[in-house]
């Protein structure tokens, strides 16, 4: 009753079946695996985050480029702000009100504190080799305010920067992308306002290099609140770790489906073969019928339209 097993077309059902569910488990592992992973650096962080609070601020230079390790680790670096390139950075959410960043340029000697030319962009006229040693910027995040970045109610509480030569120490974080989390992909925004965080939007807004990172001031002044650091890319709890796990459930179902689909073919197919070993034949499917092919000629007459018999 079983011989429809050795088949050419239950030879391919079985290959794909017996392919199908390991590769399904494999994906579902890796899936999870990936979301664990994300757990442990989640709880890695935790623990780096409150070894740093109370490390020692390190110089700029030291933590360049930005990578997974030092991003959020407590930086220090020392110059001047610009204060004719202060911006507002909208649409950024703290503690669950909406609000704006406060992003000031803060001027920095090349053979200063900040460090050498790593992680450094290139000006918009090129960056000539005598300013571009000089001074380089690096973008700091003096604080968040509530409100609308329109709003010039809003905008009149920002503090001025300090001037004369200042050390700022804060988080350090990576220059920020599209897609990420509370960037602004829209354009046309108001002069003075700036939508992402990095050396790229930056470069054709002032005349001299910025460094590829930006800083968030652990110390806010005036109304301002601190910007709190954000996990590095690819690491921590986000949405893509709970993503991770999704994936983990749906292949796991995958592989259920395809074993449930193996059965119910199994079983339809054995209950038919089942049948003919008992002489029990599916009925064959009649032709279907044009409308009105069963009428008879009296029946013709009678439905024929009074126009038609005049």
């Amino acid at each position: 009753m079983y011989r429809f097993l050795l088949t050419p077309r239950w030879w391919v059902i079985n290959v794909f079946t017996l392919l199908a569910i390991p590769v399904c488990l494999f994906m579902g592992s890796w899936q999870l695996s990936r979301f664990e992973t994300r757990v442990d650096t989640h709880n890695q962080q935790q623990d780096d985050a409150s070894r740093e609070r109370k490390a020692a601020a390190r110089p700029l230079s030291d933590l360049l480029p930005v990578t997974a390790k030092t991003s959020g680790e407590r930086a220090t670096a020392t110059g001047r702000y610009d204060t004719t390139h202060q911006l507002l950075v909208p649409d950024r959410r703290l503690d669950g009100r909406d609000g704006f960043y406060v992003l000031t340029l803060l001027r920095v000697d090349a053979d200063g504190d900040a460090g050498g030319g790593k992680g450094v962009a290139e000006g918009k006229d090129g960056a000539g080799a005598k300013d571009g040693a000089r001074a380089k910027a690096l973008p700091v995040v003096r604080g968040w305010l509530p409100g609308d970045a329109d709003d010039p109610a809003a905008a009149a509480k920002v503090p001025a920067p300090p001037s004369g030569e200042v050390t700022v120490t804060g988080a350090l974080q990576a220059s920020e992308h599209q897609g990420g989390d509370g960037v602004s992909a829209a354009g046309g925004l108001p002069r003075g306002q700036l939508g992402m965080i990095s050396a790229a939007s930056l470069v054709n807004l002032v005349p001299y290099q910025v460094y590829d990172a930006w800083v968030t001031s652990s110390q806010a002044p005036g109304a301002l609140k601190p910007v709190p650091p954000t996990a590095a890319e690819g690491t921590g709890l986000d949405i893509k770790a709970f993503q991770n796990l999704g994936y983990t459930g749906e292949w796991f179902v995958f592989a259920g489906f395809v074993i449930f689909m193996w059965f119910r073919l199994f079983r339809r197919e054995a209950e038919t073969a089942r049948d003919l070993a008992l002489g029990i034949t599916p009925p064959e499917p009649t032709a279907p019928t044009a409308p009105g092919a069963d009428r008879t000629p009296d029946d013709a007459e009678r439905t024929r339209s009074p126009s038609a018999t005049a």
